[in-house]
């Protein structure tokens, strides 16, 4: 069993769970770097480390950061922050990332419902793929007005749960 640190955190513990976690998001979908670079800095105090932190403490080489913390810039779920007075960047995971990643898929739901209703169109309504295209499509509509409402609920749940 190893020593818990001076902030009374077990690095052992702090491991297990990044990976643990990790491969949670992995399961899900999720780059296997980069699922192991969001739980770090999730599982980090600050919520923010720099490139060299998450190098040492998942053990992984600079490119291997740089990679990841590049995809999870671009599901907003990271940010990237210049520490004053120096040209080191810290990345950031902040307390509304999920929020923040599923209210950004706005965009890529409204290009495959695009997508689906060209395909509706090309392959007719009454044919069967049309008609299995037209389900998916009325799927996703709903699921977009369905998630605008649930972020909304958590905006209001989110303030009385921690102000």
């Amino acid at each position: 069993m190893s020593e818990p640190s001076a902030a009374g955190r077990d690095p052992e513990a702090v491991s297990k769970f990044v990976e643990s976690f990790a491969a949670q998001l992995v399961e899900a979908g999720m780059q296997r770097m980069a699922a192991r670079v969001f739980a770090a800095l999730l599982a980090s105090d600050s919520g923010a480390m720099t490139s060299v932190e998450l190098g040492e403490q998942l053990r992984i080489s600079p490119a291997a950061v740089s990679g990841a913390v590049r995809y999870l810039a671009q599901q907003h779920m990271v940010s990237r922050e210049r520490d004053p007075g120096s040209r080191r960047e810290r990345y950031r995971v902040h307390s509304n990332q999920w929020y923040e990643a599923l209210t950004n898929r706005d965009a890529v739901l409204k290009r495959w419902e695009y997508a689906l209703r060209e395909g509706v169109d090309g392959l007719g309504p009454e044919t069967p793929a049309g008609r299995r295209l037209a389900e998916t499509l009325a799927f996703f509509e709903f699921l977009e007005g369905e998630l605008q409402s649930l972020m909304d609920r958590w905006r209001v749940e989110r303030a009385r749960l921690f102000g």
